[in-house]
């Protein structure tokens, strides 16, 4: 019979986050995948787990993913775990986890810390719903794409950032999103000197430009998603200085059909389609109304 592939949460800062769950399994389990298995020697020490190592990280993780699988599929048991928080969520685990599925064998968690869901919990922001993106693409042409997204996103945003690439992704985010948009830095989490800042894109930019801010530690951002009514009342503010007429010959000329213009223009002004035909009837040349739709 086939063993156990047991994906880990470990500690994402105090060492004291560890469940009695997550020990006993790790003191069971025939040996351990671990992304680095220096970083998590110290760890295991500390709980008196001394069960057989390997390493298991993104560069080696489809090699040593199939010799893991192998192993279980021979019935021995594994638990994975990686530098911090859950294995598979922006860290080494996503392929091991498919390819024991498709073998067959039995994954199951052993949940604990996430620097994620920590940092949304801390961040005042809405928790209703996020959109956790973890790292920005390093390429330039997907990091634009993803950007292009983001700002649209009505949901809390949760991304991950390392210290010397913190000014740059602010300033990026500040470009994309725009400076009034608020965001909660969350570094250290669980630690000493754990540290929630909240203010907005424009000061954060500023703070990093003028050497008021030192990145230190690793970084999860919690950034408000768009704020849909207030980007209502702007472009409700933007169309007013437009007539009706003007605005409604803004969608025709782009091809939509009067029917949709109108309604796209009242969307806009945040009136009902009725009183965009009303505001229009009035400069329609006589007769050009007469047999046509009415809303």
């Amino acid at each position: 019979m086939a063993g156990t592939l047991y994906l880990v949460a470990t500690p994402i800062g105090n060492l004291e986050d560890m469940t009695f769950r997550a020990v006993r399994i790790l003191k069971e389990v025939d040996f351990i995948a671990a992304e680095d298995t220096r970083t998590s020697r110290p760890l295991l020490g500390r709980y008196g787990i001394d069960r057989p190592l390997v390493s298991c990280h993104l560069f080696n993780e489809d090699e040593r993913g199939e010799e893991i699988v192998a192993r279980l599929l021979k019935g021995e048991s594994a638990a994975l775990i990686t530098d911090a928080g859950m294995p598979a969520v922006s860290d080494p685990g996503e392929k091991l986890v498919r390819l024991a599925q498709e073998a067959g064998i039995t994954v199951t968690c052993v949940p604990g810390a996430c620097a994620a869901v920590t940092a949304l919990a801390l961040s005042g922001l809405s928790t209703r719903s996020f959109a956790f993106e973890g790292f920005l693409p390093r390429d330039a042409a997907a990091k634009k794409e993803v950007l292009s997204r983001l700002a649209k996103e009505e949901r809390t945003i949760i991304l991950y950032e390392a210290p010397h690439r913190l000014k740059k992704t602010i300033g990026s985010l500040e470009a994309a999103l725009g400076g009034e948009r608020e965001i909660t830095l969350c570094r250290e989490l669980t630690k000493r000197y754990e540290t929630i800042l909240k203010m907005d894109l424009g000061s954060v930019k500023a703070a990093l430009e003028g050497g008021e801010m030192e990145p230190r530690g690793e970084y999860v951002l919690v950034i408000a998603g768009r704020d849909k009514e207030a980007e209502r009342q702007e472009k409700a503010l933007l169309f007013s200085e437009m007539s009706v007429e003007e605005h409604v010959a803004l969608y025709e000329a782009k091809g939509m059909p009067r029917k949709e213009a109108m309604k796209a223009a009242a969307a806009d002004r945040g009136v009902t389609k009725r009183e965009i035909y009303a505001a229009l009837i009035g400069k329609e040349p006589k007769g050009a109304g007469e047999g046509a739709e009415q809303p």
